[in-house]
């Protein structure tokens, strides 16, 4: 079944799309997508990129979760739908939770080589887009990764929160962990004013 058969708009709900990319910070994914069901009308859509997908369990995510090998089936014709596009006609806000350096720079770049980055490049620019980095310090410290950063806030126009400082994954100290993923989840919460289940 296609995307818009079995998932369809709802004018009474918010729609979340959550992106999650190859960043430890995506074990956290599960949580965010389950908080946020947790409010009342609120419908969830998950896409991962290859790498995120080493960090959670597809199972742990109500309703899955798309991925590369949903974009263009082989018995695909033209006038079908296409998931990229459906995904961000769907979404009333979208995530990127977390957003690794490699994903930070192919939107600062435009490039869209994944379901992902072809959805981004695909948005509405009236499409509330958060971006959440999440990387080790040397490389959110790198100098390509601030002029990455004000790409993105200053002429794709997207929201960047984060990094914050504390232990990685990866044993250093520093700053370059994803925004705590409660305040992810307040964020939609406050812009919609949700209300728990």
């Amino acid at each position: 079944m296609s995307f818009v058969a079995e998932n369809e708009r709802s004018a009474s709900h918010t729609h979340v799309l959550l992106i999650a990319t190859g960043s430890v910070a995506s074990v956290k994914v599960p949580l965010i997508a389950g908080a946020l069901l947790q409010h009342h009308k609120v419908k969830v859509q998950v896409v991962a990129t290859k790498p995120a997908l080493t960090f959670f369990n597809v199972q742990d995510i109500p309703g899955g979760v798309w991925t590369d090998e949903d974009e263009w089936k082989s018995d695909y014709k033209i006038g079908d739908p296409i998931l990229h596009i459906e995904l961000r006609r769907w979404a009333d806000i979208v995530l990127v939770a977390p957003c690794s350096a490699n994903t930070l720079s192919k939107i600062a770049h435009g490039t869209c080589d994944n379901l992902a980055t072809s959805l981004l490049r695909a948005l509405s620019p009236t499409t509330p887009t958060y971006i959440f980095p999440a990387m080790n310090t040397l490389m959110y410290e790198h100098p390509l990764t601030s002029e990455h950063v004000r790409i993105v806030r200053e002429i794709v126009r997207y929201s960047v929160v984060g990094p914050i400082a504390k232990n990685l994954a990866c044993g250093d100290d520093g700053l370059g962990a994803m925004t705590e993923w409660r305040d992810i989840v307040q964020i939609v919460v406050e812009r919609f004013k949700l209300v728990p289940n």
